[in-house]
């Protein structure tokens, strides 16, 4: 085909500098394991959600809500200093859960009053995008979620007992 290099070079992945070092992944798999941790199922970081979230954020995300993305993450690191004296990294369980605490309430406070043109809460976006990283992931809909490999007849009205895991 005439002209097929120009067409196909089209397609070529562009090298795009990432706005997350190795270092603040395993941060994000962090806070993501705080949010969803490893129970009797995989927890965030066995998901791999920190790559997830970074590559969102990255690709996905306007240059607006990435920097309120990545203040985000530098403020939940100089609260826990503030707080517990180290960074978020360096401090333990309980801590983190009490930080985390924190600014869920503060995110639900701010997401009440917000105007429709306001941006999210930076703690909303990081929670969110960790809830779609995990129950997206291998791990979030085989071991968290009832998993059927191939899928048998539609049957819309099957008995749901309380407790029992969802289908994915």
């Amino acid at each position: 085909m005439v002209g097929s290099n120009s067409f196909l070079s089209g397609c070529a992945t562009k090298d795009k500098k990432s706005n997350f070092s190795d270092t603040d992944i395993a941060y994000l798999d962090e806070i993501a394991e705080t949010i969803l941790p490893a129970t009797n199922t995989p927890g965030a970081k066995d998901a791999q959600v920190g790559e997830f979230i970074s590559l969102i954020v990255d690709e996905c995300y306007e240059e607006s809500e990435r920097k309120i993305f990545l203040d985000g993450m530098k403020r939940i690191n100089q609260l826990s200093k503030n707080q517990f004296g180290n960074g978020f990294m360096k401090i333990d369980t309980q801590q983190r859960h009490q930080l985390l605490g924190q600014l869920d309430k503060e995110q639900k406070d701010y997401m009440k009053s917000k105007k429709a043109d306001q941006p999210s809460h930076y703690f909303r976006m990081i929670k969110e995008l960790t809830l779609l990283g995990y129950f997206t992931s291998e791990p979030g809909c085989t071991k968290a979620k009832r998993y059927f490999p191939v899928p048998g007849r539609f049957d819309g009205c099957i008995p749901y007992k309380k407790g029992e895991k969802a289908f994915s």
